[in-house]
C-alpha cells in the first residue's frame, strides 16, 4: 500500500473526514486535494531521506515524532499542536514558506480548491504524511529505538512513496509532472 491509500484509508477514512470538516470541503474535495499535495510532501521527504544523512535524520525523526497518533486519532488534526508539527515538517522539508505557498497555488489550480484552503491543509497532510511513514517504517523495523538508518531503510522508503507500485518513484514524479504542464 502506498502513501496516498495508506492516509485515505486510515482509521477506515476518518482522516480524510476530519479533514474536510476541519476545513469545509466535500470528502471528493479533500481526497483531490490530497491526491495534489502528498506528492510535494512525499518527493520532498524522498529527497531529504535520499543521503544517508538525511536518510538517519528522517528516521529518527519518525522514530522520535510521535507522528502516528495523527493516523490513530485524527480528531488530532484540527488541534494547534498538530498545525504547528506539520508547519515545522514543512519548514524542515521546504525549507521556506514560499515553497509551501507555490505548492497551495499549483494545487489549488489543478483542482480549483482556494490557495488559502490548501495552504490550511498542508499541515495536516505532513502530519499524516509523517504519521504514514511512521507506522510503515516502525512495521518494517527501519525505526524503533535506534536512530541510525538499516541498509534497507532507502528501499523501504522509496517503496512506500511509490504510488503506482512499480518499484519507481521517478516516474510517478514525472506523471505528476505531466499532469500539470500538459493537462
Amino acid at each position: 500500500m502506498n502513501l496516498l491509500d495508506t492516509i485515505m484509508n486510515a482509521g477506515g477514512g476518518a482522516v480524510v473526514q476530519n479533514m474536510s470538516k476541519s476545513l469545509g470541503l466535500g470528502e471528493s474535495q479533500t481526497q483531490s486535494a490530497l491526491g495534489q499535495l502528498l506528492p510535494a510532501v512525499a518527493r520532498a521527504m524522498g529527497n531529504n531521506g535520499s543521503s544517508g544523512d538525511g536518510l538517519g535524520a528522517l528516521l529518527g525523526a519518525l522514530g522520535r515524532g510521535n507522528h502516528q497518533q495523527y493516523l490513530e486519532n485524527p480528531q488530532l488534526l484540527e488541534q494547534a499542536d498538530t498545525v504547528n508539527d506539520g508547519n515545522n515538517i514543512l519548514g524542515h522539508l521546504f525549507g521556506s514558506k514560499e515553497v509551501s505557498r507555490n505548492v497551495a497555488s499549483r494545487a489549488s489550480a489543478n483542482t480549483g480548491i482556494g490557495a488559502d484552503i490548501l495552504k490550511k491543509m498542508l499541515p495536516m497532510v505532513a502530519s499524516v504524511a509523517m504519521g504514514a511513514l511512521s507506522q510503515k517504517a516502525t512495521g518494517a523495523g527501519m525505526v524503533g529505538t535506534q536512530t541510525q538508518a538499516q541498509p534497507s531503510g532507502l528501499s523501504g522508503l522509496a517503496s512506500f512513496l511509490d504510488f503506482d507500485g512499480d518499484g519507481s518513484i521517478a516516474d510517478d514524479l514525472l506523471g505528476i509532472a505531466a499532469k500539470k504542464f500538459f493537462s
